[in-house]
């Protein structure tokens, strides 16, 4: 018996969908690097959201980064802390 993968859906999708279009759109600021760091560890080996994965490379190789280079940057961000200062996220994103 062949067992088919499906790919699933991230209870995160539309969010994340959006945040993904403005990566896209936008430039490699400090909150922006945050995000796509952030949001390739959440999709990181996920079964689905193929789409999103694809574009989150399209936005590392628009801003002419690595992964590597990427978290390297992000964490010297938030060691400085406040990139998410007033933006009103009081709760925290782990899904």
């Amino acid at each position: 018996m062949s067992e088919t993968t499906k790919d699933q859906q991230h209870p995160q999708y539309s969010t994340d969908r959006q945040v993904v279009n403005q990566l896209l759109a936008g430039e490699a600021t400090d909150y922006n690097l945050a995000e796509l760091a952030r949001l390739l560890i959440r999709y990181e080996g996920f079964p689905g959201a193929r789409d999103i994965q694809a574009d989150l490379v399209k936005a590392l190789n628009r801003w002419q980064l690595t992964a590597n280079e990427l978290f390297e940057k992000t964490r010297a961000i938030h060691q400085r802390g406040e990139v998410y200062k007033g933006l009103g996220r009081g709760r925290e994103d782990w899904s």
